[in-house]
């Protein structure tokens, strides 16, 4: 089946909108006059005879499909498969894109659209795309008469863009490129116009041997980026377009800086040319601002964060008269995804979110409760559309999250975020209401994935696999995706119930009235898990009084060889490097206090520890805010390497509670350990009756 890109554009746009489109709207969206429109309707109406198909219209000329909903289902998913005859407009701008950064720094327009093979109206209209996507970059595209076009704008600006691009258009492109390397293909043209395969493939090899499975998993979204900016950063350095000398410098006793040194040297050995110290603090900055896979692997104890956080959701809470405050889910979720945002943000590296026009649509009230609620809370911040529209799916999947459950295990493959796919995993559930589970598979995961366990398949990007069936949806799950989904379903249902028929009644799932409640088992385990946290944090608590010790590293030490002395760690010189590791990653002195946080996860740790020491001399560390701030008291929080959500929760309550107010402030730099024991035994019984009793 041959098809271009404006018929399966016009066929997509018919089937999500059934009789709202007319040849005008057609014409107005695509971009093409109406005559044209005309014209592609001759060819559609003949290739949907082949799925036994009519296209027809409403008595307002709206165009509509008619003919059996499998038909039509048919016919979505072979187009989904389908690669047009021609390029798409985004493939052209791309590839002007790229002459525009690599072959300049100005060109004549006539040579331009001949170059591209298109009008020099065609091409006026790209530019003036271009100009607009690259002015978000700080990049300057000019049009003069008698001089043509022009590039100004910085090496990492012009990187960032190029990127950005890539990853904004042609996600899905990548992944599919990077499955088949993966699995040994052999591709001798470059990777959609640009990337060199092999030095795709190594950069690919080393952020999953390095970071991915050695130090901790990203975001899916941020482990393409990284591997995208990697490569792009390897062949601009190799065609000799260097960052100048402070673009970008970070702090070189940073992880992330010594893991992009590492990773940066294995590069060099491996290629003629070699990557820069400016290379290595530029892909340090990408790092850093990437989210980690699961909330669960964010730091539990981002203490100014975290109270800024439960400001945000208070204030939404309010808004929207719900009550999400104790929502540790939520919490956590934006934990882990504001702090790398919040960096982005500061290092104006523009975050671009595709879906923020449908969400501002879709969920308009939520969108402003959040953004007027970001507003108060962050200050000194100015959060763009884009980031703003992230943070609402959170919301938004936690508004859904406590929907009814019923029959069918699904599984979903959806690689553009954390809070996107917690988000269609809740709508997915609350739509369809016959689906009881709904897992969320990542890029990495899906490929060693046994999908015979799942029922249904719904994923968000087209899959390079072609013996399962799964179905394409939105990541928002418009109203044409449940219909998807309800007659896949429908149609299916006997394959669905066949491993199923044989179970034995005991097996049986809970009947829809029994299903909305948890499990007694469930619940038991929750309160023990609660109780064996807050027994340990009790039970180890130590207050000590240290003078004339040299500094705060000092005092650590001896708190850690105690708790090595009380058989509470088996390996005090491992938690002390993990100690020195944390303090690298950013300050852990908490600004307007004489107090610093000192936290790590270790496997020699064997229960949760936080304990206190007061000095009778100031020490200098780094602040929360990164400014040097002096400190008369040590906290030191530490936990063992595996941790399950309560012992979270409540390592996160006593973070968050030393800077509620002034007067908690006091007590936990007050070296009395009465008062902070009052004071933890106060949080824990407040903490226990809104989430455990709740009468």
């Amino acid at each position: 089946m041959f098809v271009t890109f404006r018929e399966k554009s016009i066929i997509q746009l018919i089937v999500r909108t059934a009789g709202k489109h007319t040849v005008h709207s057609l014409s107005t969206y695509v971009n093409v006059s109406a005559r044209t429109i005309q014209r592609d309707l001759k060819s559609v109406e003949k290739l949907l005879k082949q799925f036994d198909l009519v296209l027809k219209r409403t008595a307002d000329e709206g165009l509509y499909i008619d003919g059996k909903n499998e038909q039509i289902y048919r016919l979505v998913q072979q187009l989904i498969s389908i690669q047009p005859t021609d390029e798409t407009p985004e493939e052209r701008k791309l590839n002007l894109l790229i002459v525009l950064l690599h072959e300049g720094p100005s060109f004549k327009t006539r040579m331009l659209a001949n170059q591209l093979g298109v009008s020099t109206a065609t091409l006026s209209a790209y530019l003036d795309d271009l100009t607009e996507w690259l002015s978000k970059f700080s990049i300057l595209l000019t049009r003069k008469r008698g001089v043509g076009v022009e590039l100004e704008g910085t090496e990492a600006n012009k990187r960032h863009a190029l990127a950005n691009y890539f990853l904004v258009y042609f996600y899905e492109d990548i992944v599919e490129h990077l499955y088949l390397l993966q699995q040994g293909d052999q591709l001798e043209e470059g990777i959609l116009g640009y990337f060199s395969p092999q030095y795709l493939a190594m950069a690919e090899s080393l952020v999953n041997q390095r970071i991915n499975k050695e130090q901790t998993q990203l975001a899916d979204s941020d482990y393409i980026g990284l591997i995208i900016h990697m490569c792009l950063t390897i062949q601009r350095t190799e065609n000799n377009f260097l960052l100048e000398q402070g673009d970008v410098t970070v702090n070189e006793d940073t992880n992330e800086y010594q893991l992009m040194k590492q990773l940066c040297g294995e590069v060099n050995e491996h290629l003629s040319s070699s990557l820069t110290a400016c290379d290595v603090h530029f892909l340090s900055i990408i790092l850093r601002g990437s989210k980690v896979q699961g909330a669960d692997l964010a730091y539990y104890d981002s203490v100014l964060l975290g109270k800024l956080i439960k400001k945000v959701i208070g204030e939404v809470s309010a808004n929207l008269h719900v009550n999400l405050s104790d929502d540790f889910s939520l919490y956590q979720g934006l934990l882990a995804h504001m702090g790398p945002s919040i960096f982005r943000l500061n290092q104006n590296l523009d975050l671009y979110n595709p879906l923020t026009d449908d969400i501002k649509r879709k969920y308009p009230v939520l969108y402003m409760a959040v953004a007027r609620s970001l507003e108060k809370v962050f200050e000194d911040i100015d959060f763009p559309a884009d980031e703003i529209a992230f943070i609402v799916l959170h919301f938004g999947s936690a508004l859904l999250m406590n929907e009814e459950k019923v029959q069918i295990d699904a599984v979903v493959i959806c690689p553009t975020g954390i809070g996107t796919s917690k988000m269609l995993a809740s709508r997915i559930q609350k739509e369809i209401i016959e689906i009881n589970s709904v897992k969320i598979l990542s890029i990495n995961d899906f490929q060693s994935a046994q999908f015979d366990d799942y029922d249904l398949i719904i994923s968000t990007i087209r899959l390079p696999l072609t013996e399962v069936d799964y179905i394409m949806v939105n990541p928002l799950l418009s109203d044409k995706d449940i219909g998807s989904i309800e007659s896949y379903l429908q149609n299916n249902l006997e394959k669905i119930t066949r491993k199923k028929r044989y179970l034995n009644p005991e097996h049986q799932r809970p009947s829809k009235a029994q299903s909305n409640r948890p499990s007694v088992q469930h619940l038991l385990q929750e309160i023990k898990d609660v109780q064996t946290s807050m027994d340990a944090i009790l039970a180890n608590l130590r207050v000590y009084r240290k003078r004339n010790v040299a500094d705060h590293w000092k005092a650590l030490n001896d708190m850690v060889e105690q708790a090595d002395a009380d058989n509470l760690v088996t390996d005090p010189a491992a938690v002390m490097r993990q100690l020195e590791e944390r303090e690298k990653k950013g300050g852990l002195g908490i600004p307007n206090t004489t107090m610093g946080l000192f936290h790590c996860r270790d496997a020699s740790v064997q229960e949760l520890i936080f304990q206190v020491a007061h000095l009778d001399k100031l020490s200098t560390v780094e602040g929360m805010d990164n400014k040097q701030m002096q400190i008369k008291n040590v906290l030191l929080m530490l936990a063992p390497a595996k941790m399950n959500d309560k012992e979270q929760e409540i390592l996160s309550l006593i973070s968050t509670s030393l800077i509620e107010s002034d007067v908690s402030m006091m007590i936990f730099s007050s070296s009395n350990e009465k008062l902070i024991r009052q004071k933890l035994e106060d949080l824990f019984l407040d903490y226990l009756q809104n989430n455990l009793i709740k009468e």
